[in-house]
C-alpha cells in the first residue's frame, strides 16, 4: 500500500512514472494509455512509451489506471462538472427574467407545488418578500450530467491546448529519495500538501543520505520526528526547533500559528527531547522562550523536566517560561533605542549579533537615521553582515526596498494563510541614493553566491515571481507564486469552481469584478447578474451534497473586453469553509472560440488550485490587457475575512459588497514590483554567465528553468520547473 502511495506521490509532484513489472509485450496497452491521458492534457514521453511497451500487459494496465486517477485529479477532471444552464455559455437568460420564471413555475406549475409544497410569498425569518431558496427550481440542477453532455459538441483539438509531458522515472527508491531531498532542502516553507508529502518521504528515507541543510524550520520538525521514531537524534539549532518537534510528534501545528494539545510522550521520547533541548538552550537562545511561554509551560507538563537533573540548561527553559528566571530579549533592547531621540548606533550594535534581524530592520534603521553619518553606519553594518544572511532574506529586503522610493497608496499585509488586509501607508519615503546603495550591497552578495552555470530560461517563466515571502502556495497544477505575471492566450477565458460539502448545506459563489484602467467604474458578473456584455455565468448552485458536489463557471470573451482588469472571486455564501468541505478548488481554462466542447475540458485547463484557510472570500489572481493588446494574469493568492454567517436579507459575501476592498488589494499588488526570474537572469549575466532561451547543441550541461523540460537535456543538467523556483534562491 505504501509503495502505491509513493508512486502516486512521485507522479503528482514530478510527472515521472515509476515502471515496475515483468517483461512482456505491452505495446497496445501503452498506446491506449497514451491516448487516454491526452484527453486530460498529458502525453507520454518517448522513453516512457518504449519502457511500457516492453512490460507485461497486465502491469501496464495497473500503472495506467493508477496514473490516470492522479492526473485527472491534478486538472480537476476526477469529478463531474455539471452546469445549471445545460447549454452554457449559450442561452443564459437575463437575471430578473430567470428569477421571474422560477417564481412563475413555483406558483403555477402543479407538479412543482406537489413536489415542493406551496411557496411562501413572504419569508418571516428574514422579513423579505421572497427567498429564492424557497423556489423549487432555483439553485438545483434541473437536468442530469448526461443531459448536459448531450447539449454540447465535441471539443475540437487545437495546437494551443495544454500538453504536459510524463517522463520515465527511475527506481522507486531513487525517485523517492530525490523528491525527499528536494522538499527537505527547499529554501521556503512548504505548502500543506508538500508537508504531507515530506512526512511520508521522511519515514521512507530516514536511513538514506540526508540533505546538507534543511532551511525551513517546519520541514526540520517533520524530519526530526521521523528521526526520533527511528531512534536517531534530532537535528536542532534553537530551542524553538524542539518546540516544533514536540508539536509534530503530537500531530499539532509545526508553524506554531495555532496552539497544540501535547500528547503524553514515552520515556524514550521525553529523554530525547530533553537532551536535544539541553544542547541548544544556551543563554542567548533563551530569549526566544518568551514568544511561546504558554506552550512551553504546557510542554513542561508532559516532559516532566524535574526528572532530568542532568539537563540543567533544558530545565532553565521551563523556568524562563514560568517567569522564575529572566532572559531579556533582543527585541526589547532594540525597541528601547527607537524613542523620541533614536539611538541608531546602539540599535545597530545590538542587531549585528543577529544579522538576519538587522537586515529585516534595514528600512526602519535607514529612515530613522537622523543624518548622513548614521545612514552610513547602517549601510556599513549591512555590508559587513550580508555574507551571514540567507539569500531569501536578502532578496526579500531587495524586493521591499525597490518599492520604497515614495509612499504607496496603501500597505498590503498577508499572513501565511493568504488572508490579506490593508492599512494606509504613513511611512516616510526612503532617499533614492540610500535605497540604491543598499540594493547594490544585496546584488553584489547574490551575484557572488550564484553558481557559475550556463543558464537556459524558458521565456514563459521570465515573469514568474521568486517565492520569497515564506507563504506556501496552494496545491495544484500550473500555480505561480504571488506577483508572477503570465501571458494568457486564447479567445475565451473560463473560470471554474468545484466544491463538495461534508455535513451541512454549503453554497459557494463564483463571481468576477470588472474594473477600468484606473481601477474604477466596477461592473460584475455573479449569481445576481448572470450576463454582462462580454461574459456569462453558468447559474447559481446553492448546495453541493456528496457524491457529485457542485460546479459553477464564468465564460469571458476576451476580445470584447475594454482595457482594464478582471478579478475572479470565490465567495462562501453560507455553510462550510474552504478547510472544512470535503474538497474545493478554483481554476481557469482558455480556448479558441471555434473549439466548442463541454463547459469543462481538462486539456484546456491552465491552472487548478485548492482553496484553503478560514477566510470566506478567495481572490486568486487578476487579469489585465497590456499596452500591446495581449492579456496577462498577475497572481494574487489573497483571501478576505468576509462574513461568517451570511444569509438572505442580511450581510452576505458577494462581489458587490467586497468590490472596494478587492479593488484596493488588486491595485496594491498590480502596482508592486516583485523580484522575478528575469531579475535573477540579469544577475547571472552581470556575473558573466551565458543566459539563453534555448539549449545549445554542444552537449554541455546547463541550468534549465521553465515549465516543461525539453527532451534530450545534456547529461548532468540541473532542472528547475515551476515548483522548484524557490531552489534558485542562493542559500
Amino acid at each position: 500500500m505504501e509503495t502505491s502511495r509513493l508512486e502516486a506521490l512521485i507522479l503528482a509532484k514530478t510527472h515521472r512514472v515509476v515502471v515496475t513489472g515483468d517483461p512482456g509485450d505491452g505495446a497496445a496497452e501503452a498506446r491506449q494509455f497514451d491516448a487516454v491521458v491526452m484527453s486530460a492534457g498529458f502525453k507520454l514521453a518517448g522513453d516512457l512509451l518504449e519502457r511500457l511497451a516492453q512490460t507485461e500487459p497486465g502491469r501496464v494496465i495497473d500503472i495506467a489506471a493508477a496514473a490516470l486517477a492522479v492526473l485527472r485529479e491534478q486538472v480537476g477532471d476526477h469529478v463531474r462538472h455539471n452546469t445549471y444552464f445545460a447549454d452554457f455559455p449559450a442561452n443564459v437568460p437575463d437575471t430578473w427574467a430567470f428569477w421571474t420564471e422560477c417564481l412563475r413555475e413555483a406558483l403555477l406549475d402543479p407538479a412543482a407545488q406537489v413536489e415542493a409544497g406551496p411557496v411562501p410569498l413572504r419569508d418571516d425569518r428574514t422579513g423579505f418578500a421572497l427567498n429564492l431558496l424557497s423556489l423549487p427550481s432555483y439553485g438545483r440542477y434541473q437536468h442530469s450530467f448526461a443531459d448536459m453532455l448531450a447539449a454540447h459538441a465535441e471539443l475540437i483539438p487545437a495546437i494551443s491546448d495544454r500538453v504536459t509531458i510524463l517522463h520515465l522515472g527511475g527506481s522507486l527508491e531513487d525517485e523517492a529519495h530525490a523528491l525527499y531531498l528536494r522538499l527537505a532542502g527547499s529554501a521556503v516553507p512548504l505548502s500543506a500538501d508538500d508537508t504531507a508529502a515530506l512526512r511520508l518521504l521522511a519515514g521512507w528515507c530516514v536511513g538514506l543520505p540526508q540533505p546538507e541543510d534543511i532551511p525551513a524550520r517546519e520541514s526540520r520538525a517533520v524530519i526530526n520526528a521521523a528521526r526520533l521514531r527511528a531512534g536517531l537524534p534530532p537535528l536542532v539549532g534553537t530551542v524553538t526547533d524542539v518546540l516544533r518537534l514536540a508539536c509534530e510528534l503530537s500531530a499539532g501545528d509545526v508553524s506554531l500559528r495555532e496552539p497544540t494539545r501535547f500528547r503524553s510522550f514515552a520515556r524514550r521520547e521525553r529523554a530525547a527531547l530533553m537532551a536535544a533541548l539541553d544542547r541548544v538552550a544556551d543563554p542567548p537562545r533563551l530569549a526566544d522562550v518568551g514568544m511561546y511561554a504558554e506552550r512551553w509551560k504546557r510542554l513542561g507538563e508532559r516532559l516532566h523536566p524535574h526528572e532530568y537533573p542532568g539537563y540543567p540548561q533544558a530545565r532553565r527553559v521551563f523556568a524562563v517560561a514560568r517567569g522564575e528566571a529572566s532572559a531579556p530579549s533582543l527585541t526589547a533592547r532594540v525597541e528601547a533605542c527607537f524613542g523620541p531621540d533614536p539611538d541608531i548606533s546602539t540599535a545597530v550594535r545590538l542587531l549585528r549579533t543577529a544579522p538576519g534581524r538587522l537586515w529585516r530592520s534595514a528600512d526602519r534603521l535607514l529612515r530613522t537615521a537622523p543624518d548622513a553619518a548614521a545612514r552610513t553606519l547602517v549601510l556599513d553594518a549591512l555590508g559587513a553582515t550580508a555574507p551571514q544572511v540567507s539569500g531569501r532574506v536578502l532578496l526579500s529586503v531587495r524586493e521591499h526596498l525597490q518599492n520604497r522610493v515614495t509612499p504607496g497608496l496603501a500597505r498590503v499585509f498577508t499572513n501565511r494563510r493568504g488572508r490579506a488586509w490593508t492599512s494606509p501607508d504613513t511611512r516616510d519615503g526612503l532617499d533614492q541614493a540610500v535605497r540604491d546603495a543598499a540594493c547594490a550591497l544585496i546584488d553584489a552578495e547574490i551575484i557572488a553566491r550564484l553558481p557559475d552555470a550556463r543558464v537556459v530560461i524558458d521565456p514563459a517563466v521570465l515573469g514568474a515571481a521568486l517565492p520569497l515571502s515564506g507563504k506556501p502556495l496552494p496545491a495544484g497544477l500550473g500555480v505561480f507564486p504571488r506577483g508572477s505575471v503570465t501571458r494568457i492566450d486564447g479567445d475565451l477565458l473560463r473560470f471554474f469552481i468545484y466544491w463538495r460539502q461534508k455535513q451541512r448545506r454549503t453554497d459557494y459563489d463564483l463571481s468576477a469584478l470588472f474594473l477600468d484602467e484606473q481601477y474604477g467604474h466596477p461592473r460584475y458578473i455573479s449569481w445576481t447578474n448572470l450576463r454582462e456584455a462580454e461574459a456569462e455565468h453558468s447559474g447559481d448552485i446553492t448546495a453541493a451534497p456528496a457524491p457529485d458536489g457542485a460546479s459553477e463557471f464564468i465564460n469571458i470573451r476576451l476580445a470584447e473586453l475594454p482595457r482594464g482588469f478582471v478579478v475572479p472571486q470565490v465567495h462562501i455564501y453560507t455553510g462550510e469553509g474552504f478547510a472544512q468541505v470535503d474538497e474545493s478548488f478554483f481554476g481557469f481554462m482558455t480556448r479558441d472560440a471555434e473549439q466548442q466542447g463541454q463547459p469543462f475540458e481538462p486539456r484546456t485547463v491552465r491552472m487548478k488550485s485548492a482553496l484553503y484557510g478560514e477566510s470566506r472570500t478567495a481572490v486568486p489572481l487578476v487579469f489585465y490587457r497590456g499596452e500591446d493588446g495581449t492579456w496577462y494574469a498577475k497572481w494574487l493568492h489573497l483571501y478576505l475575512r468576509g462574513h461568517q454567517n451570511a444569509r438572505w436579507g442580511g450581510p452576505t459575501n458577494q462581489v458587490e459588497a467586497s468590490r472596494v476592498t478587492a479593488s484596493l488589494l488588486t491595485r496594491s499588488v498590480v502596482e508592486r514590483e516583485y523580484l522575478r526570474v528575469s531579475d535573477l537572469a540579469d544577475l547571472w549575466r552581470r556575473k558573466g554567465c551565458h543566459v539563453t532561451p534555448a539549449v545549445a547543441a554542444d552537449g554541455e550541461p546547463v541550468t534549465w528553468i521553465g515549465l516543461e523540460p525539453p527532451a534530450g537535456l545534456p547529461e548532468g543538467s540541473e532542472v528547475y520547473p515551476l515548483d522548484r523556483l524557490g531552489d534558485l534562491i542562493p542559500a
